[in-house]
């Protein structure tokens, strides 16, 4: 069937859900995109929206259908034909199906509404998913995913609209519990069977040249999808997708080419993914899809006659007086007649800044004495608090003695990292400027994690501890946010860092006092000094900006070199004693160890008092593991990618 795209009546059911009944912006601006398309418009809200939300809708829509969020999106729809019946869908040309999890549209509609016209179909869509030889899903009745438009934005034409054939696939629907389900019973077979009895179907972007490049083109591939092929949508998953799917397809560079094609090259505004992104997604996974790490120059200015024009500070906290000829050679790297706080709670340490004042005389130094109690942290949130809102961008800093970790240049080393990466040269700072004033949606640059010396058991614990503890402090500031315990705060841990003062205004608001913290002696963990240093991040989030890592571009070196020594040391033990390919397999092996640890564990608890048995059994778990390994080191490759693709699904 063919249409007249000038005169075609089309209806359209979008189906809405949010756990937090927000309706962000990007839903209205795509909603009032579509309308231009459609004659009658439904919105199908699975769950609840707050006023707000409900308000947005009623301007965009032609009627609203509010129902229990059960059955995903796809029962979202059949109860959508329900609510308008089946008489009055028969009377428009075309009835377009569609979900909150798409951003968009990035290019307007008109070319793709145009292009679909022309072409003789009975169904189409977007977007289609490759076939997969296994069903991941474990739902699809077929035991493989076939190849399937995808049902986020899927378009019926009258001429199968009205065949009883098609509306019996909606009025047999089964009840639909969970998100395997609506794949397997829905998506993933509509197209197929559709076929199967004659019915015509073509996506919009077509991928099939990409068969055997990738099985899931609009995420592994979207930059080519929308740079290239004008897609006019993206994922709303593609900022918050397992990045052990990303990584073991691709180098991971789809969705951060994507977005800064969107960003530079759009009218789309891009703030509609961050507002959206930042609310929803857990900042870890975001920041690591995204790849959100500044490397800047040291010796250089990115742009030599950049003119800032932001008000700018540095704030620092020194408790050693035997310190402060190094942290003054750094704060010489902030820009001349930069106004400088340095906070200190003794009163010796006061006295020589006082002496050793003018030594910056090219900048406005105010000293600040106060109380011992808080460290680094009450320095800024109560010290240095007064001064933080005449400001648009703030350095902080402190001296740093990291003496719980012997040798001492293991902590020395952690400062070096520390101050180089905020405040390495002049240069290296007005490129930070520049970094903030060009990404409006940047709250905080922080050096990445240490991972040298004893400092390398970081990467994999950042949460020290201090992950319940991080949650209260959360919870007292009243943020909600997706925090897991398995995914990292992207935070300073070394408090030391750049941020803009309106990201932090929840943290600052609170009203600390010195009584808030514990006083001295402290403890390495465990205490609000490091709830808060953890929180950091997600107060940014919160406040609708991103945390990223900074590093020189100096720094980066060494860190690409340390980082690398360190997975080739360990993949080479790996590697040495297990066949493996991939990061999953690597990570399989080591479950499948914990896992016979466990049964010997169980079984010497079990059978503690029976020596002999116990002495019988463990050779034959031990056993059983080692069959384990020696059926993976002897299969043929094919069969083990296969199997592993269907265990990692």
């Amino acid at each position: 069937m063919i249409i007249d795209n000038k005169i075609a009546k089309r209806a359209a059911i979008y189906v809405f859900h949010d756990g937090d009944k927000i309706v962000d912006d990007y839903v209205p601006v795509f909603l009032k995109e579509l309308k231009r398309f459609t004659e009658y418009l439904l919105v199908v809200i699975n769950g609840e929206v707050n006023e707000e939300g409900l308000e947005k809708f009623k301007k965009v829509s032609d009627d609203i259908l509010i129902r229990p969020n059960e059955g995903y999106d796809i029962t979202g729809y059949r109860e959508g034909i329900k609510h308008i019946t089946w008489e009055k869908l028969d009377t428009y040309d075309e009835c377009i199906f569609v979900n909150s999890t798409l951003y968009g549209p990035i290019y307007p509609f008109d070319e793709m509404f145009e292009e679909m016209s022309k072409r003789d179909l009975d169904f189409w869509g977007i977007t289609k998913h490759h076939s997969v030889p296994w069903d991941c899903f474990g739902t699809c009745k077929y035991g493989y995913i076939p190849e399937h438009i995808q049902s986020s934005f899927l378009v019926i034409r009258k001429s199968m609209g009205i065949t009883d054939e098609y509306k019996k696939v909606w009025n047999e629907l089964p009840e639909i519990h969970s998100y395997a389900e609506a794949i397997g019973l829905f998506e993933v077979i509509f197209t197929k069977e559709s076929r199967e009895k004659g019915f015509k179907d073509g996506v919009y972007v077509d991928t099939s040249d990409l068969e055997g490049y990738t099985r899931y083109p609009l995420m592994m591939m979207s930059s080519e999808l929308v740079i290239n092929r004008k897609c006019p949508v993206i994922k709303q998953k593609s900022f918050s997708q397992n990045y052990y799917d990303i990584l073991t397809d691709t180098v991971g560079q789809a969705t951060r080419d994507t977005y800064d094609f969107i960003k530079n090259h759009t009218d789309y505004d891009e703030n509609l993914i961050w507002q959206n992104g930042l609310r929803i997604n857990n900042m870890d996974e975001m920041k690591t899809i995204m790849h959100l790490n500044y490397i800047l120059p040291q010796e250089h200015r990115i742009e030599k006659d950049y003119k800032s024009g932001s008000r700018v500070a540095l704030m620092m906290h020194i408790y050693y007086a035997d310190l402060i000829d190094y942290c003054f050679k750094y704060a010489r790297s902030m820009p001349e007649g930069t106004d400088i706080y340095i906070t200190t709670p003794v009163k010796e340490t006061l006295e020589a800044l006082e002496q050793k004042k003018s030594e910056l005389s090219e900048y406005n130094v105010t000293l600040l004495f106060i109380e011992n109690r808080g460290r680094d942290v009450s320095s800024l949130l109560i010290g240095c608090a007064p001064y933080v809102d005449k400001y648009d961008y703030i350095c902080y800093a402190h001296d740093k003695k990291t003496k719980q970790v012997e040798p001492y240049c293991n902590g020395d080393s952690f400062s070096y990292q520390c101050f180089e990466n905020i405040l390495a040269s002049r240069e290296f700072v007005d490129n930070v400027i520049k970094t903030f004033d060009e990404n409006e949606r940047l709250g905080l640059l922080t050096p990445p994690v240490p991972s040298h010396g004893n400092f390398y058991q970081m990467i994999g614990s950042e949460w020290a501890g201090d992950y319940e503890i991080t949650l209260d402090l959360l919870d007292k500031l009243g943020i909600s946010l997706n925090v897991k315990p398995d995914r990292a705060p992207i935070a300073p841990l070394g408090t030391m860092f750049w941020f803009r003062p309106e990201a932090l205004k929840k943290l600052f608001d609170y009203g600390w006092k010195y009584s808030d913290f514990p006083e001295e002696p402290n403890k390495t963990d465990g205490t609000i000094l490091h709830a808060v240093e953890r929180g950091y991040g997600f107060v940014v989030q919160y406040e609708g900006y991103y945390p990223a890592w900074l590093m020189t571009d100096k720094f980066a070196e060494i860190e690409t070199t340390n980082l690398y020594f360190m997975l080739r040391e360990i993949n080479k033990k790996i590697f040495q004693n297990y066949y493996t390919s991939n990061l999953f397999d690597v990570i399989e092996h080591f479950d499948d160890y914990v896992a016979h640890q466990k049964e010997i564990n169980l079984l010497k608890a079990g059978l503690a008092e029976k020596d002999a048995q116990i002495a019988a059994l463990i050779p034959q778990t031990s056993f059983k593991y080692q069959l384990r390994q020696r059926i993976k080191r002897f299969t043929p490759g094919f069969v083990l990618k296969l199997y592993r693709k269907i265990k990692r699904a």
